[in-house]
């Protein structure tokens, strides 16, 4: 398990997801307004429990497929500052769609302790085009800044994406991403926000690459918490929203709900 929780069995890490920053297309709050809604998420998914928050520029559709505009880096870098100041919990970083190499400066500058990288390794055919991994260059950064401790988890078989060419299996991707891509953790999602990640792979990957984390990465609820408990972690975004809606604010009863049923499955390990 990752150094940040080592002590816990079963971690539950949750989505601060920012709406449409400034030069985004859907962009319509302030300065203010955007960091209020940031911080309010984070400070309801602390206090009811969960072990880590990541935020990510959600609300910035649609995506550059890598590298983001200036003026996302510095306001994704402001808001992260704001909530690093307001809670306690580990942070993460992830800039969509696929801006590794400002996750990275961006975790290293508010001092988060994770990013998480859509394609590290490999490429992937999704709704921005092909989008290729830059582990060699996300890596070689992450030694510069001296930032070994921010730890990298990826995604494999990464939603709202298919392989560019066939013959490359789960495990082959596995693998991949975490010996040559040089992960620290992996994530497997559904196929997209919010759809339910397929539990079977989960024994069969944790063999595959022994002694790397594997998070599940979309679509948990308090209801199949359970089917996950194989897992070494939960990203959960979507259900804990007010009525399972993305784009509304976090709602504590949810949370609550998903803290207790993690307590209860875990209980007995």
């Amino acid at each position: 398990m990752l150094e940040a929780w080592s002590d816990v069995r079963l971690p539950l890490l949750g989505m601060v997801h920012l709406p449409a920053l400034p030069g985004s297309p859907r962009a319509t709050l302030d300065a203010a307004s955007l960091i209020r809604w940031a911080v309010s998420d984070a400070r309801v998914l602390a206090a009811g429990g969960v072990d880590g928050l990541m935020i990510e520029n959600f609300g910035d559709v649609p995506f550059f497929k890598d590298q983001v505009p200036r003026q996302t880096i510095a306001w994704i870098t402001r808001i992260a500052a704001e909530v690093r100041s307001a809670v306690e919990v580990p942070l993460g970083i992830n800039v969509l769609r696929n801006d590794a190499l400002s996750a990275l400066a961006i975790a290293h500058a508010v001092e988060a302790q994770f990013i998480r990288v859509n394609i590290l390794t490999s490429a992937r055919l999704t709704d921005q085009g092909i989008i290729e991994g830059r582990a060699a260059d996300l890596q070689r950064l992450r030694r510069l800044l001296g930032a070994d401790s921010i730890r990298i988890l990826a995604d494999i078989d990464v939603k709202h994406s298919t392989p560019l060419g066939p013959g490359s299996s789960l495990e082959d991707e596995a693998r991949d991403t975490v010996h040559r891509g040089l992960a620290d953790g992996l994530i497997l999602s559904g196929s997209g926000t919010g759809r339910q990640t397929d539990a079977a792979p989960i024994a069969h990957l944790k063999n595959t690459v022994p002694g790397t984390p594997l998070f599940i990465g979309s679509g948990v609820t308090a209801e199949n918490l359970q089917m996950y408990r194989e897992a070494d972690g939960i990203i959960a975004g979507s259900w804990l929203k007010q009525d399972g809606q993305v784009d509304r604010p976090v709602d504590p009863a949810r949370v609550q709900a998903l803290v207790e049923a993690r307590d209860r499955i875990t209980a007995g390990d």
